[in-house]
């Protein structure tokens, strides 16, 4: 099992002058952190214009920031956009080549489209072709990260000369892909192509083992064709994350924040946004009250509690367990104060038998995936002979002057 801190950059209103400097230098403290407990993975989304929801919407930044602060844990896009009307597929390429350079080969990309109005009307994407557009791009980000040079590209979305996208990453072929996948049906579409699964929902153990079953079970199948230039086998799931030794003082510190992530997530989604005008907060809380909501969530409690929820998910399949600690308005301190007892308390339960773990199921699969790689219709190298000249575009004399 694996474990990872997750940042929507969360900034619920009334906001001061400074509230965004806050709001990101404690992210980055609290990562450095991670990083010294040992944590294995910091994942960062990509949203635009979702105020209150997420301020992340330049994640390339802020990873290369923490990747610039931190020695071990690994850096990731979870996810970037990459339909290329939010971001052309090669500069999502570049992006991730020099984060992975900039980390020392940490970098992993998980690949979205998002599912909001704001941000799909604001870049004028269509929502019904979306999935299909992210589908076409990221293989060929995958194609840009491992080719010398990039052969060019007419597709149904895009399109794009050869051209050598650089630099190119260290992790070869490419950094590990990832899907984010919110119900079952998406974790499907991620084994089909061969790409972790990030699963944004909050699912018990029960469900987890459902999802995990159907994700290995495509994996081993003829069902998965690989997107990229390998295989990334993996299904993370996200969960709360409040730990104290009260349990009472976890709720009361962790449960507004896991609350309203899912509450403006629908919010989002569901309902009219004024650009700039939002009220999630003050709605939450509002529809909170008049619920009177007091149903625990798995993941806030005890550091013994934690750590038994961990080992569910692991005895079902699941690969990573991503925190959703920087929520509403979780304060800097309990957030690090959690950080501090899963390190100290829980990662050690698990520690000693990942390697044997990620082992045996390494040498499980190898034979799926090298058939997963065998079944992918792979874009042909050029030869030197076939690269395109570019000829000159300015006369000599435009340039002098």
């Amino acid at each position: 099992m694996r474990f990872g801190v997750f940042y929507e950059l969360q900034l619920p209103k009334p906001w001061d002058d400074k509230a965004e400097l806050r709001l990101v230098q404690e992210a980055i403290e609290q990562v450095v952190l991670a990083d010294k407990l040992g944590i294995h993975h910091a994942w960062a989304v990509e949203h635009h214009f979702l105020d209150e929801y997420s301020h992340c919407s330049a994640s390339e930044v802020f990873l290369a920031a923490l990747a610039a602060k931190t020695e071990r844990i690994r850096v990731g896009f979870g996810i970037r956009q990459v339909i290329p009307r939010y971001n052309h597929p090669a500069r999502t390429a570049e992006a991730v080549g020099m984060l992975d350079l900039v980390s020392s080969g940490r970098a992993e990309l998980g690949i979205g489209e998002s599912a909001t109005r704001m941000e799909l009307r604001g870049f004028n994407i269509s929502g019904k072709e979306k999935r299909a557009m992210a589908l076409e791009a990221a293989e060929q980000i995958a194609n840009m990260m491992a080719m010398d040079p990039y052969p060019g590209f007419e597709g149904q979305y895009f399109s794009m000369p050869c051209r050598n996208v650089l630099p190119k990453p260290v992790q070869k072929p490419h950094p590990p892909m990832w899907m984010a996948c919110t119900n079952r049906a998406t974790i499907e579409t991620a084994a089909r192509n061969g790409l972790g699964a990030l699963a944004f929902s909050f699912v018990d153990p029960d469900e987890a083992k459902r999802w995990a079953d159907a994700y290995y079970s495509i994996i081993r199948s003829e069902e998965c064709v690989a997107l990229g230039h390998a295989v990334n086998a993996n299904i993370a799931m996200v969960a709360p994350f409040s730990l104290d030794h009260d349990p009472d003082r976890a709720v009361q510190k962790g449960i507004d924040g896991f609350r309203f992530f899912n509450y403006a997530m629908r919010a989002l989604v569901e309902k009219p946004n004024v650009p700039g005008r939002t009220t999630l907060w003050e709605d939450y809380l509002a529809q909170s009250s008049v619920r009177g909501l007091s149903k625990p969530a798995a993941g806030i409690g005890t550091p013994a509690q934690f750590g038994e929820l961990v080992k569910a998910y692991e005895d079902v399949g699941v690969d990573q367990v991503i925190f959703l600690q920087q929520g509403g308005l979780n304060r800097h301190e309990d957030i690090c104060h959690s950080l501090e007892l899963f390190g100290n308390e829980v990662l050690p339960q698990f520690e000693p038998f990942r390697e044997a773990r990620e082992a045996s199921k390494a040498a499980e699969l190898a034979p799926y995936l090298e058939a997963a790689l065998a079944r992918k219709s792979w874009m042909k190298p050029l030869a030197d002979d076939e690269i395109p000249v570019v000829g000159a575009s300015v006369e000599k004399a435009t340039i002098l002057r």
